[in-house]
């Protein structure tokens, strides 16, 4: 048995496919990212998914690409996991930033392709490999442009009253935002980045307040100058996207990239059903 993961902050979506490439089943865990949860924690949402537990001795084969696996460290971290969940799993781990490449971007062909979910990234692909010129540093102070960014920018705007008041209200009725609240999810609960990237609904509903169209267009145009125009061939090739935050937000990111003299490529909502494919021509 073959597993393929996409593994966001958020979620993680596996396919399991047979050794002929036919699809067996697919299900969810929630994210599995290295940088922000426990040992533990990542064995608990293994041990919890009834399919992955039923056929954990049946895979030979694990495709995983996650968040916060841009590292050897972390890679390591999650191949010990692994190692023990499923003990007969050869795995290959790599960023999540070759699941967007390998399911927006044909082989042999250029194109800079970017996450825009719960976090960021972004990287230039020639065809053959990724080319990063920037280590991600995570959610804190670098994932411009994503979920939790818009997150912490809509409670931040909040608090120091820079929000009109009208749609302060409306965001106060929605979501708890008592100081407490907001602080024992940041700093005492699994998944900071997750809970921050849950506000971001709210600026997606109201995209057309004139206060939402502001932080968008602003928050969108800090990403095109902090990560795709660090490439020199950034107004020579497609730019192409996965992640919820390009998919709902995807008119809005259209312009700012227009503006900016970018070639507007593929956006997708999950990249998993381009990476079967990808997978599956590749057996």
């Amino acid at each position: 048995m073959i597993l393929i993961v996409d593994s966001g902050a958020t979620k993680s979506d596996w396919i399991a496919l047979d050794e002929k490439g036919n699809q067996l089943f697919m299900t969810q865990t929630l994210g599995l990212s290295p940088e922000v949860l426990t040992r533990s924690v990542i064995e608990d949402r293994l041990a919890n998914n009834f399919e992955l537990s039923k056929n954990s001795e049946k895979v030979t084969r694990l495709y995983f690409y996650g968040a916060g696996c841009g590292t050897d460290r972390m890679r390591n971290f999650l191949k010990e996991i692994f190692a023990d969940f499923f003990p007969n799993a050869k795995a290959n781990i790599k960023e999540d930033t070759y699941a967007a490449i390998y399911a927006t971007t044909k082989i042999g062909h250029q194109a800079i392709v970017c996450i825009l979910g719960t976090g960021s990234n972004c990287c230039y692909y020639d065809g053959n490999q990724a080319i990063q010129k920037v280590t991600s540093l995570g959610y804190i102070p670098m994932d411009d442009g994503s979920g939790n960014f818009f997150g912490r920018k809509l409670i931040r705007d909040f608090y120091f009253h820079k929000m009109p008041q009208s749609l302060g209200m409306k965001f106060a009725k929605e979501y708890d935002l008592e100081a407490d609240v907001i602080k024992e999810n940041l700093y005492k609960q699994p998944n900071p980045n997750t809970y921050l990237a849950t506000f971001a609904r709210f600026l997606i509903e109201n995209k057309e307040h004139p206060y939402c169209k502001g932080v968008i267009d602003k928050g969108f145009q800090q990403f095109v100058n902090n990560y795709i125009m660090q490439f020199e061939l950034a107004t020579k090739v497609p730019i192409n996207f996965v992640g919820s935050i390009a998919y709902y937000l995807k008119e809005e990111l259209t312009t700012v990239l227009e503006r900016n003299d970018l070639i507007v490529g593929e956006i997708r909502q999950k990249p998993i059903e381009g990476l079967m494919q990808f997978h599956q021509q590749n057996l």
